[in-house]
Parts: C-alpha cells; sequence; structure tokens
C-alpha cells in the first residue's frame, strides 16, 4: 500500500503549495477539499516562500561564481610570500643580510623555514608582517629585496585582501538567505501537513485508490515502499514472460 510522503526539499514544498493553491483558485469553496481559512493562509505565504528560496539561491550561486577568482587571489598571494620569504632567507645564506634582519617581519632569528600559509587567516598576517618589515627594514638602510620587490608582494596581497573581504560578504549573504528560508520552513511543513490531512479526510470515504488518485490533484505525493516496487516489478516481469510463451 502506498504511503504519503511529505515534500523534503524546499522545491518539493513550492510544488505542493502551488498544486494546493491552483485547486483552491479553480475549485469553488463548497467543493474544495481543505477549508478556505487555508487557503488565505496559503495563497498569502507561498510567495514570501518563493522569495525566500530564490534569494538564497542567488545568494549561493553568486558565493560559487566568485570561489575559483578568490582561490586564484588567495594562490597568487601565498606565491609572492612564500617566494619574498625564500629570497628573504637565501640573502641571509649568502651573508647579504645578517640573520638578525627577521626580527624586523616578525620572525626569530633562527627562523629558516617558510611559515605556514595554508589559511586566510596566517596568510593576512604574515602578509602584514612583510609589507611593515620591509618598510621599516629600508628605512634604517637596509637594501630592498628586488626578486619579488615587496611593492609587487603588495599588490597581490591587497587583491587578496580585497578579494577575501568580498567573499566573507557573499558569505554572510548566504547565511542570512539561509537562516531566512529556514525560519520559514518549519511554517510551510505545518501549511501543507494541515491542507494534506483536511485533504485526505475530505475523500476518506472513497476507495484507497480513487481517494488516492483525488488527493493526489492537490499536491499530496504517494510512494511504495521498496518491498512493495519490487513485488510490484517481479509481477509484471513475470506477466510479460508468460503473455510472451503465450504467443
Amino acid at each position: 500500500m502506498p504511503y504519503r510522503r511529505l515534500p523534503n526539499t524546499d522545491l518539493a514544498r513550492i510544488r505542493a503549495m502551488k498544486a494546493a493553491v491552483k485547486k483552491g483558485t479553480n475549485v469553488p469553496p463548497f467543493n474544495l477539499a481543505y477549508s478556505q481559512a487555508l487557503y488565505v493562509k496559503i495563497k498569502a505565504f507561498l510567495p514570501a516562500f518563493e522569495k525566500a528560496v530564490e534569494e538564497q539561491r542567488r545568494a549561493h550561486n553568486i558565493q560559487a561564481s566568485k570561489n575559483k577568482d578568490y582561490a586564484k587571489a588567495f594562490k597568487k598571494a601565498q606565491m609572492y610570500i612564500s617566494h619574498f620569504i625564500q629570497v628573504l632567507n637565501f640573502a641571509i645564506v649568502r651573508g647579504e643580510f645578517p640573520a638578525n634582519v627577521r626580527k624586523f617581519y616578525g620572525f626569530s632569528t633562527e627562523e629558516k623555514k617558510v611559515p605556514s600559509l595554508n589559511t586566510e587567516d596566517e596568510l593576512i598576517e604574515i602578509g602584514k608582517k612583510l609589507i611593515k618589515g620591509e618598510k621599516e627594514r629600508t628605512m634604517n638602510g637596509g637594501t630592498p629585496i628586488l626578486s619579488p620587490k615587496i611593492s609587487l608582494v603588495n599588490i597581490h596581497f591587497d587583491k587578496f585582501v580585497e578579494a577575501h573581504e568580498y567573499q566573507t560578504r557573499l558569505k554572510d549573504n548566504s547565511g542570512r538567505a539561509n537562516m531566512t528560508v529556514a525560519s520559514l520552513r518549519m511554517k510551510a511543513d505545518q501549511l501543507i501537513l494541515d491542507i494534506w490531512n483536511e485533504v485526505e479526510k475530505y475523500f476518506d470515504e472513497m476507495e484507497p485508490a480513487e481517494k488516492r488518485k483525488q488527493a493526489t490533484a492537490y499536491g499530496l505525493v504517494y510512494v511504495y515502499r521498496k518491498s512493495e516496487r519490487d513485488s510490484t516489478k517481479n509481477f509484471l516481469h513475470h506477466s510479460t514472460r508468460l503473455l510472451v510463451q503465450s504467443n
């Protein structure tokens, strides 16, 4: 026996509500299988829910479309910052700079490795230290590092920071859109449940198959359990074989 399955996605919720609203619009109130009070409620609620779901989809799409640009800006800044630190360390190894110049950049004198640059916070922290440190070191008479110049590092660092701030705003927009939809989803589920309950009760005197047929027109969804689907498939397969053999 098929069982009723309530919507479990927002698009399915919208389809269910649209079907109910359509019936409420086309069928006279005295023939409608659910109450006019529910019809008024769902007709007023549906546009707000559709708008919220559409804004959620749009916010997610914009965020996803910008992810590639953001990842590119991150990798570029990561590369230039890493190269600058490597060049600094090579200059110290060659004896061109004393080891204590590392202090200008916030590193310990003996720190010879490139620090972790795998997260946004790490990249921003180290980038700021390099830009500030190179400026202070050269103002104290130090020879500028030329390959890459700190000005070039700064350009790609600023592009990353700008992309990071933009991506953060997009994440915030998506988060707000998610919260809006989540706050409306419970009401949508309750409205659908109330309508479906009233519809099934209205057609309760009919035979099960006819009841499901009438209720389906109001957006109700009925599905077979897996065991029932398998039994139906086996029955149809067996019937087809018998028909072929008889011919």
